[in-house]
């Protein structure tokens, strides 16, 4: 796969809604039925992060949803990227790029969001053929005026901001040129997941999906 073939599938992934939550589950049990409410709501996009034992066995278990277009968030190394592609993922999402990491996402045919918080950043993976990126943290590397100053000098990328986006800011980025969505973790809070209320998930992913963009 050619960067330029992972940016058509991503920016695909992220023109179907607002926001793409980004998860970080604890028990896999949890897994289909959060995967569910959310795409029941709007929100087919899922990134569950690489952050718990749990995180390839969730994949595993949302990419059994239908409707839904499960990645894996937080991949760091070669081995996550195979990891994440074993158990199911349809995506990638770096909070970084290395080469070593891209070579791998590439080589493994894995759609890749890399990560970049600077205009060297998101110059060298341009130059590599990526043109769609994570902004990431996006608050503390600037937020959206930040973001939206990239613009002009950098027309070609569009950008998933991550880190910090919340129902209070969310349209700040949504509204900018150069943003396809933003990715969320308030859509499937720890205390409604621990509690199974996957019907007050489900309108929280209804509340992001309407949100215009």
């Amino acid at each position: 796969m050619t960067p330029q073939e992972a940016s058509t599938s991503t920016e695909a992934i992220c023109r179907l809604a607002p926001i793409v939550p980004v998860l970080v589950v604890d028990d896999a049990a949890t897994a289909e039925p959060l995967a569910r409410a959310l795409v029941a709501g709007g929100l087919p996009a899922l990134e569950v992060t690489l952050r718990t034992a749990a995180a390839l066995e969730v994949i595993s278990e949302m990419a059994k949803v239908p409707g839904g277009a499960v990645g894996a968030g937080t991949l760091l190394t070669p081995a996550d990227v195979e990891a994440a592609k074993k158990a199911g993922a349809t995506f990638g999402v770096s909070p970084g790029a290395t080469d070593r990491l891209l070579d791998a996402a590439e080589a493994n045919e894995l759609p890749m969001l890399p990560g970049a918080a600077s205009a060297t950043e998101a110059m060298r993976l341009l130059e590599r053929g990526y043109t769609v990126m994570k902004f990431f943290p996006a608050e503390a590397a600037g937020g959206a005026p930040f973001l939206k100053s990239l613009a002009s000098p950098l027309p070609l990328i569009r950008f998933c901001p991550t880190g910090g986006v919340s129902p209070a800011n969310a349209l700040s980025y949504l509204s900018l040129p150069n943003v396809l969505c933003a990715g969320g973790s308030w859509v499937a809070p720890a205390d409604k997941v621990a509690a199974g209320d996957w019907a007050g998930i489900e309108a929280l992913a209804r509340a992001a999906a309407a949100l215009p963009r």
